[in-house]
Order: structure tokens, then sequence, then C-alpha cells
């Protein structure tokens, strides 16, 4: 058994080791991140990202099993109303920068862009990162913590955003009322989809700045990591 609940600054390190391994076979993050180190220097790009902004411009969703309070999964949420601090961003740059490397941090920036061409221009809620564990795949974690979060932005009838470059994983998001509204090209070896979820009780919107055209795997969600 297991209890979703916020998580808060102390958990953040925990949380980013999840998502580390999570994310180890992820064809996007390996675009930049790569190496016999792979893991360890993802953990640190989690924590990095985790720390510049996701718990202020966001919430972070942790499933921990009950017995030992061990986190078994992890969901990073940007709300409609974020704002990104620059100065958590430089602070964390260090750290960014053992991570990616120096001729890393530029792809990164690349790769950011490339996400934020398709961004829909309406407020939206925005699924950045979902992650289960080793020891927990195939439990429901990842869709528990999904479909936690989707009750709580479904009472207040917004909208939701997400990327996923895993078709297993686009099947169980469509189960869950997102369809493809693009593909998101511009990032090498892989043509992630962009997804979105209609407001509850509105009209379908698909406003996008892009031409139109994410509990399978370990990463649910693609989890395109934009390090700034």
């Amino acid at each position: 058994m297991f209890t979703i609940a916020p998580a808060s600054p102390a958990d953040l390190e925990e949380a980013a080791a999840v998502l580390a391994t999570a994310f180890r076979q992820d064809t996007v993050t390996a675009t930049l991140v790569s190496g016999s180190d792979r893991e360890r220097r993802l953990a640190l790009l989690f924590e990095a990202m985790l720390c510049s902004g996701a718990t202020s411009s966001g919430r972070v969703d942790l499933a921990r099993r009950d017995a030992d309070g061990v986190v078994l999964g992890v969901a990073v949420w940007e709300t409609p109303d974020a704002r990104h601090s620059v100065l958590d961003q430089v602070r964390q740059l260090p750290r960014f920068t053992r991570a990616l490397g120096l001729r890393g941090l530029p792809r990164a920036m690349r790769l950011q862009r490339t996400l934020a061409l398709h961004r829909p221009v309406e407020p939206h809620w925005y699924l950045a990162q979902i992650g289960v564990g080793d020891g927990a795949r195939g439990a429901g974690v990842g869709g528990a913590l999904l479909e936690s979060r989707l009750r709580a932005i479904d009472a207040d009838g917004v909208p939701v955003y997400l990327e996923s470059s895993n078709e297993r994983n686009r099947a169980l998001y469509r189960r869950s009322g997102f369809r493809s509204i693009a593909s998101i090209t511009g990032i090498p070896g892989v043509t992630p989809a962009a997804m979105w979820r209609d407001a509850a009780r509105s009209a379908p919107v698909s406003t996008v700045s892009a031409s139109t055209d994410r509990r399978g795997s370990a990463a649910v969600d693609a989890g395109l990591p934009s390090p700034a």
C-alpha cells in the first residue's frame, strides 16, 4: 500500500533519485546525459530541476510506501501561473553543469526551446515528469499519481498538457482523456507527441504554437526535462 502526498524540500534528493532510475532508459534524456555514470548524473539533473522552481512554481507529488515511507513514485507538475525564478536557476547552475557538462548545457537549452514551441498558449497545467522506481513498477503507482492530481485539476476546470516519447505510455494517457495534438520534431532520434487534456466541463480547445498532426514503463510520462 502507498499514500500520495506533496513533497517537502527535504524530499527532493530522494525524489530525484527515483526519477533518475525511471528515466535511465529514456531516449530524450539520453540526448542530454550519457555514459557509464548516467544514472548518477541524471539524479543531479533532476535534483537541480526540482530545486530550481518545481516546489515554488508547481507541485511535486510523491507516492510513499506506507510500511516504511520509501518514495515509490514522483510526479512533477507546473501550474498555469508558474513563474520560474532566475535566481533559483543560477543557484543550481553548478549542479546543472555537473550533470550535463559544459557541452551539454547548450543541448539542454535547445531542447527547452524546441519543447516550448509546442506548448499551448492557453493557460494549463503541465505534467513535466512522472516516474516510478524499480521496485514499484506494475503496482499502479504511476496511474495513481496521475489520477490524484487530475481529480484536483478537474475540480478547477483547467486543461492539462504533457509530452510523451513512448507509444505504450501514450495509450495509457489517452485512457485518462489526453489526445495527441502535435508531433515534436527537432530532437535527435525521437519524435515525442504533444498531448492535451481538455478542461473538465469545457469545449475542446487545441490552440498550439506549432503544426498539429504521454502504467507500463518506468518513466510513466515522457518527462522531457528542461533544466531552465
